[in-house]
């Protein structure tokens, strides 16, 4: 079977105004503009740790594993299986990648985080593909069951052994890291001279080749090779058409069954990936509770990229550098960041106005102006607020970007070989 053949298949979408998707061109000049607008509110504020060296390359260690989340949760709905438990294939890739870790070292550790993640996807897909359980119901029991049996395991394996204990295993071995020798301490250089914009994109460029654990690279490396597989192989278009029109790739040829499980099976190991990143290269250490819903942002983060490789990566991007505000005492850089919440609210509302959606419009510049009046009259944000930007962000993006998304059409709907008659 050819690749156009399965693409003749799929239905003819009508191109709906409004929605055409941003040509890279506009996306940079986006980026651009975003660029100068932080870099005009560092120097009004003086919060130059917003775009320190530091901060990103802490931004990117956190955003790894919310992204190799997204990237599970990306995998299995284009074929169209919803896999809300990649929480629990998480946290089966924190345990088994520290059990294992602790014994064959760091790397032995990483394959068998993604063999725990992998039992999980192969668990949810035999619920859901093979007896049509409800996609969040099984999901949710993955999450409850991988959480219960990672304490089990847990109290019966590190409680005992020196540094060990219930919740937290023994000090895993360093996969190490590394700098880009002479470019890292240039772009350091020039992030502390603090000049407009210049020392901005040192610091975005620094923070993502400063520091870096091997795992990251690779990590950073299956997003143009999920997008590569997905969009540009016929294996790829064959999962992909799993997801749209079951019927009709089965009626194809395609082994829609075969397809969803690969997906799944895929999904889990992405996740597995990330927990086992969480448990030996962020913290070298198994603890309980160490995903913190990380699953769930990711998860999150592929919503707002509208199930697309790129866009999932700005999201873990956007979840990580909230996050990194808290570990990095960040109550001074998130005073800062309502000043350029407000001018970039400030921005939607004349967009608006120019579209001619004046009610919109105006609603927006009245939170606009909520939202400066709060930085203009304080010097600080609650350390409350900061512990919980990540999830505030999360909610705030999921909401505005909801009407601009396109889910795959047969996402998480039941499907059964040999439906269509």
């Amino acid at each position: 079977m050819s690749t156009a053949t399965v693409a003749k298949s799929r239905p003819a979408q009508a191109a709906k105004p409004g929605r055409r998707r941003m040509s890279l061109p506009v996306v940079l000049l986006l980026i651009a503009g975003a660029l100068v607008l932080v870099s005009v509110v560092r120097l009004i504020t003086g919060a130059n740790g917003i775009t320190s060296t530091g901060q990103m390359s802490t931004a990117l260690r956190l955003a790894v594993p919310i992204g190799l989340a997204g990237l599970g949760g990306l995998w299995a709905e284009r074929a169209g299986v919803v896999n809300i438990g990649l929480e629990g294939m998480m946290i089966l890739g924190t345990w088994f990648g520290a059990w294992a870790g602790y014994q064959w070292g760091p790397w032995v550790g990483v394959a068998f985080g993604i063999l725990g993640g992998c039992i999980g996807g192969v668990l949810h897909a035999i619920a859901t593909v093979t007896f049509n359980v409800n996609h969040i119901v099984s999901g949710v029991a993955l999450n409850i069951l991988a959480l219960g049996l990672a304490r089990y395991l847990s109290k019966y394996t590190f409680e005992g052994v020196p540094q060990g204990s219930s919740k937290q295993s023994p000090p895993i071995e360093s996969l190490g890291t590394f700098d880009v020798p002479g470019l890292s301490d240039l772009l350091v250089t020039l992030n502390q001279k603090h000049w407009f914009v210049i020392s901005d994109v040192a610091g975005l460029l620094g923070g993502a080749i400063t520091n870096l654990s091997p795992l990251t690279v690779v990590a950073v490396a299956l997003v143009p090779l999920s997008w590569f597989v997905l969009w540009r192989t016929a294996f790829g278009l064959r999962l992909r058409s799993c997801g749209e029109n079951p019927v009709a790739a089965e009626s194809l040829g395609v082994n829609v069954y075969k397809y969803k499980y690969i997906a799944v099976i895929i999904s889990g190991g992405f996740a597995g990936m990330g927990g086992a990143f969480l448990s030996i290269v962020a913290s070298n250490v198994y603890l309980d509770g160490q995903t913190a819903g990380r699953g769930y942002i990711g998860l999150a983060a592929m919503i707002f990229g509208n199930w697309m490789p790129g866009g999932l990566a700005l999201g873990a991007g956007l979840f990580g550098y909230t996050d990194s505000l808290n570990l990095r005492g960040g109550t001074s850089n998130v005073h800062a960041l309502l000043l350029l919440v407000a001018l970039l609210l400030l921005a939607g509302a004349l967009y608006l106005a120019w579209r001619r959606r004046y009610l919109p419009a105006l609603i927006t510049a009245v939170v606009a102006a909520a939202t400066y009046l709060w930085y203009a009259n304080t010097s600080e944000v609650p350390s409350q607020l900061v512990t919980a930007s990540p999830y505030i962000v999360t909610l705030l993006v999921l909401s505005l970007s909801a009407q601009h998304l396109r889910m795959p059409k047969a996402d998480g709907l039941p499907y059964r070989k040999g439906q269509g008659g």
